[in-house]
């Protein structure tokens, strides 16, 4: 299962650019808003879980943050953001890993995931990846699905759509529920899909 999702992403990242993807985003205001609500240092510690080559590690290091990882399945993903950083690719931890089977060597303030845990459809696998995530947190996480309104697959691929009480439900061991909130996401094929987003504290 493991090799076949890498050699999907990795088809995807090789074969598509950022126009031709649905969760582009030019300028990730919901994830960059939680992560300024949790009035962090610059010198925490945060990891983007399925991050790719989104543009949310650019605006993390405009914003001065010193401690950014990217953690995604595809390397090339990941070639395609470092290329697109240059230089400060250097400033950058990036970790090619399938989520379920990272192993955290350091603990994070922030855990962020937009459009990766919406690929977990089967409990067993969502209970492993909130698992790791309550080994490697000891401040906050912000998750971005896709909600009861959103698409039903993603990429080809199903996903599982969520409630804020579903969401909330899954996440209850460990962490807090801060503030959730929808947006309609506008993709750059103009079409609109709904996500909920949520924020945890650990607990």
């Amino acid at each position: 299962m493991h090799s076949d999702r890498k050699t999907h992403w990795e088809t995807v990242y090789k074969t598509k650019g950022p126009e031709q993807v649905s969760w582009t985003q030019a300028y990730p205001k919901t994830s960059l808003e939680f992560i300024d609500s949790f009035g962090l240092e610059k010198s925490a510690k945060i990891i983007d879980i399925g991050g790719g080559d989104s543009k949310l590690v650019d605006y993390l290091l405009d914003n001065g943050f010193e401690h950014i990882t990217v953690l995604d399945i595809s390397a090339k993903s990941l070639e395609k953001a470092q290329k697109r950083l240059g230089k400060k690719a250097e400033m950058v931890n990036w970790i090619v890993s399938d989520i379920l089977e990272f192993e955290p060597t350091e603990v994070y303030d922030v855990w962020h995931d937009r459009a990766a845990f919406h690929f977990l459809t089967n409990q067993h696998d969502i209970k492993r990846y909130i698992e790791i995530a309550r080994q490697s947190v000891r401040g906050y996480v912000s998750i971005g699905t896709f909600s009861e309104h959103g698409p039903k697959k993603c990429s080809g691929l199903n996903i599982k759509q969520y409630s804020e009480t579903e969401l909330i439900s899954q996440w209850q061991d460990g962490f807090k529920k801060i503030s959730c909130m929808t947006e309609d996401h506008v993709t750059p094929f103009d079409t609109t899909q709904q996500f909920l987003f949520c924020s945890f504290k650990r607990q």
